[in-house]
Formats: structure tokens, sequence, C-alpha cells
């Protein structure tokens, strides 16, 4: 491992315990000031835990903030190895799908590449209704320039391990004939020009077993996916770049726009099936973290090029549906637990498992600090801020500064280096930032709810398995919403009741927390709206929407020709019949 790696890992585990449990020291000096109980000493332990896990976060946000700006530039010259790029789908909106295929063609057309690249769309879609336009889609894809022997289709009749069986299958069958597979999603979009870039890395490297792009959200319309696509293209990829530092070569694979070399691939990321039955067992549903896990303990280096640009998805567009796929990924990640322990894992392996982890955790352990809080006012009917009132508020406000520093010094360099004329201008860009921090503060509660339920689901045995994404689901109306979260509202109104009868002191700092759990609904609903596309949003502008790059001013003419123009099923045309090169 190299020393720079190793040094800020060492720094950065460092600042965030001293910071988490310095704070859970004060915290118990202030609620044992007249001795310490039990409880006591249990809600410091949750406090110093949650602390934590919220400081790690914010430490890649300043880490990144930190790091001397770099540019990846592309090198002159063809890419030399064979790559598959692969698009694994299910029950997807086909004309978005295949659309994206023909842009990505078309880019690598234009640069001269396009014989070191072929596509191959791998569904796994159960529907005969989607998987028949699915083949209209392909026919149509087929006319695209240079279609011919580089395109490819097929469909599996029962979909095993759901994505990454679909990947395995296409590996033992057809990965020989490649030495490189770039990984998409069914919404990912990529430039011709990254594509090209990271085959010819992998080409230069051959210890590069992995390399991970960042992709940036693209083409939402409601307020909520406009506030997920402004978030991922001003702030990601600044915590992207600190969690690049502290990774090395041991980084993550996030599922999609990612490039592997299929013999490493082949070779050491062979997914076992977990004993037992969903949701602790069966087949590995976060199955990247754990292929990043065992390509590194082979001695593959895992990277992650925050630099790369070109790089694109989609995401949802209200609050239900990103709970939804959460749900999923809270699945996922808390399976990891039973990988803790796995022979040959490096150190950093375990740990990106427990991070995964603590990413849902942290949510019921939060909750259980409040109940905890209200609980040991009920019983002994003390308000220990009262004498301690200054030092409460000290902690608070650090508890805040942990929260809203990475984005303020996000802001502050992005200011001073000329970025926010990207972003809308040198005032729309800050107060972007601004109602950015207002509005995921507003929704954060409501999170928690859903994530906590989630967990609590799992520990229990309920399996959530792996719903299709509905991708252009948008506007939710009051009752749908009223229907998805009541029992947040339930919730935050008791929480305020008991804090009202058995702990009113309580109740100012349990408002925060509260007043948007009861509010979930109108929440949910108001951040569902979408904004006309007749004028330009005031708020949340991206380059995507003020400069947007060349492929998805293609996908979107594409997608338009071909929804515009209609399309009949050829007689002929049977879904699943397209083989796939062995």
């Amino acid at each position: 491992m190299p020393h720079g790696t190793q040094l800020t890992r060492s720094v950065a585990l460092g600042a965030a315990a001293l910071l988490s449990f310095g704070g859970g020291w004060l915290y118990l000096s202030f609620i044992g000031a007249d001795g310490v109980s039990a409880l006591d000493l249990l809600r410091t332990a949750l406090f110093a835990l949650s602390g934590f896990w919220l400081v790690w976060g914010g430490v890649a946000g300043v880490l990144g903030v930190l790091v001397p700006p770099k540019r990846t530039i592309p090198a002159p010259g063809r890419p030399e190895g064979m790559t598959a790029i692969l698009m694994p789908i299910y029950n997807e909106d086909a004309a978005a799908s295949f659309s994206r295929i023909a842009a990505m063609n078309r880019s690598l057309v234009g640069l001269g590449i396009a014989e070191r690249f072929h596509f191959a769309i791998l569904s796994d879609t159960n529907s005969m209704e989607v998987a028949a336009e699915e083949v209209i889609r392909f026919e149509q894809l087929l006319h695209e320039p240079m279609a011919a022997g580089r395109m490819f289709y097929r469909r599996r009749e029962r979909n095993t391990g759901k994505k990454a069986g679909n990947i395995e299958d296409f590996v033992s069958r057809s990965g020989g004939a490649y030495d490189y597979a770039l990984i998409l999603d069914a919404d990912s979009l990529m430039d011709g020009a990254t594509i090209a870039e990271m085959a010819r890395r992998m080409d230069e490297d051959e210890r590069l077993g992995l390399l991970q792009s960042v992709p940036q959200v693209i083409n939402a319309r409601s307020l909520f996916g406009r506030l997920m696509q402004f978030s991922s293209a001003y702030l990601s990829p600044h915590f992207a770049c600190g969690t690049a530092r502290m990774q090395g070569e041991e980084g993550p694979y996030w599922g999609h726009n990612a490039m592997v070399r299929v013999k490493a691939f082949a070779a050491s990321c062979g997914l076992p099936v977990l004993s037992g039955k969903p949701p602790a067992g069966g087949h590995i549903l976060s199955h990247d973290y754990v292929e990043a896990a065992l390509l590194s303990r082979a001695g593959w280096k895992v990277e992650v090029d925050p630099y790369l640009g070109g790089s694109f998805e989609e995401g949802p567009e209200n609050l239900i549906e990103y709970a939804k796929r959460d749900r999923r990924w809270c699945q996922g990640n808390l399976q990891h637990r039973r990988l803790l322990g796995a022979p040959g894992l490096k150190f950093w392996s375990r740990f990106t498992f427990v991070q995964g982890i603590m990413a849902y955790a942290a949510s019921p352990l939060w909750l259980a600090l409040l109940a905890t809080s209200i609980l040991d006012e009920a019983l002994r009917s003390r308000y220990w801020w009262r004498s301690n009132e200054t030092g409460i508020w000290v902690l608070a406000v650090a508890v805040a500064v942990t929260l809203l520093l990475p984005k303020l010094l996000i802001l502050v360099r992005s200011t001073i280096g000329g970025r926010n004329k990207r972003f809308g201008g040198i005032l729309r860009a800050p107060l972007s930032v601004i109602c950015e921090i207002v509005i995921s503060t507003l929704l954060a509660p409501i999170m928690l709810c859903f994530q906590s339920k989630a967990v609590t689901e799992i520990l229990l045995g309920l399996d959530g398995g792996w719903p299709a994404t509905n991708r252009s689901e948008g506007r939710v109306g009051l009752a749908l919403a009223f229907a998805a979260s009541w029992w947040v509202t339930v919730a935050g109104a008791m929480v305020t009741a008991v804090a009202l009868a058995f702990a009113p002191g309580l109740v100012p700092w349990l408002l925060p927390v509260a007043l948007p759990a009861i509010g979930a609904p109108l929440l949910i609903a108001a951040t569902s709206l979408g904004i006309s596309s007749r004028r330009k949003p005031i708020l949340f502008r991206t380059p995507s929407e003020t400069a947007p790059a060349a492929v998805i001013v293609e996908q979107q003419q594409i997608y338009l020709s071909w929804t515009q123009q209609g399309s009949t099923l050829p007689e002929s045309a049977t879904p699943g019949v397209t083989p796939v090169p062995a």
C-alpha cells in the first residue's frame, strides 16, 4: 500500500475517532453532572457510535476540498484491448435504455474506435410485453452506424442471481472474447472519450482490475430529482475525491459505470450463495462491494477516478421511489455482516463493509438515542440542560458544524475557483447550496424513519425482494404520499406527545426532527412536483443543463425520434433469440 494512502487513512480515522469520542465525553459530562447512571452510559455510547459515522462522512468531504485540483486528460491513441459494454436490464423502459446504447455507439464511432467495443444488452425482463418492446428497440439499434457484428441482445428465462448473476452468465459464456467489460445500469450513459480513456488506462496498467467513474445524475425533472442532480454534480465529486484518497488501490465498486478486467473478474469474483433464506441468506444483493473486496484480495488494483467526467445516470424523481431503492440497498448491505470474517480480505475491505452496514444501522441508533433521552427525563424528572445550557448549545453547534462544514467549504472553494459559473452563477450557486441544505435537513428525519423501518424488517426476517425501478415515476399526490408515510406522521406525533407529557423540556430539541416527520406526506408530495421545461429553473442548475455533453443531447434526440415515429414488432421477432457471441 502506498505510504500516502496509509497516512491519509490514519489521519482520517484518528480525526473521526477523536472528534466523536471527544464529543461523547462532553456529552456524558453534561448529562451525568449529578451522577452517572447506566442509562447515561448507554446514551453516551449511542451518541459516540452514531457520531463517529457522522464525522466520518464529513472528513471525506473536507479531505476532498483540501486535495489539490486535478483533471484527467485523455491520452492520445487507440485502446488495444477488446471491450464489451454490458447493460443489464430488468423490466425497464426499452426505448430509453436502448437509445443510450445508440448514443454511446455514435460517440465511439465518431472517435474512430468503435471496432474495439461491442455492446451486449443482457435482459432479465420477465414481462412479455416489455420483452417484446425490447426486441423492437433492438431492431432499431441494429440500424445504427457500424452496428453489424457489434450489437448483441439476449434474455434469460430465469434471472438467477439477479444483476450479479446476469453479469456472471455473460462472463462465463462470452467473457473469453474480451479483455475488459464496461458494466452499466439501464439508466447509464457515458461519453465515448471517457470509455476510451478507461480502456487505455486498463491497457497501461496490467494490475488495474477495476476502474470506477463517478456518475452524475442527469435529466431530473422534479424538485427532489433536481436536488439529487445538483448534489451529485456540485458536492459529490469532492466527497468522492476525499474518499478516493483514503481508499487508494482498494477503492469502491458501485456496480455500474465501471470497467473491469475480465480475466481478473472471472478468476476472483465468484460470489457465494449465503446459507439460509433471504434477507440474511440467499444471493448477495449488494454484490459490487463484495466483488471489489475479492479483487483486492487477489492483488488487483481497484481505483476510482473522480476526475474522469463524461459519466452519467438518472435518479429517482421522488422520495418514495428513492426509499424503495434504498430498502434493497439496505438489505444488501446488512448481508455483509456475514462476510466480515471472510478469509483473506484486506482491512479496508472489511472496514468498507462496516461503513455500508452503519450507513443504515446509524438511523435506528439515532432513534434509540432519542428514545432513551426521553426515558431518562421521564424516570428522573430532571432537566440537566438547565445547569449546562451553554455546554449543550456548544455541543449542538458542533454537531451542526460537522454536518454543514464540508458543504460550506465546497461552496467557498467553488466560489474562489470560478466553478460556480457552471452552476448558474455567483448568486444562484450559493443559493442552491443553501436550499439544498434546508431541504435535505427537512427530508432527513423522514429518511431516518424509512431506514429504521427497513433495518427492523430485515432483522425480523422480512425479504424486500428485487422490485423493478420505476425511473419515470415523478409526481406523487398527497393521497399516495400519505399512504406511504402515514406511519411516519403518527410516529412523529407520538414522540412529541410523549415528550410533552413526560419530558417537556426536551420538546424544543425534538421539534427539528418531529415536525418534518409529522409533515412527511406534505414534504414528499411537495418535493415531487415537476418544473416546467419551458422555463429555466432558478435553483439547482448543473452543467448537464447549461452546457450538456454531446452524448446527452444525442441520446435525447434518438429517444425522441424512436418514440415519436412509433414501431411495430416484426412478425418473425421472438424475444430472447438474438445471441451474445460465445
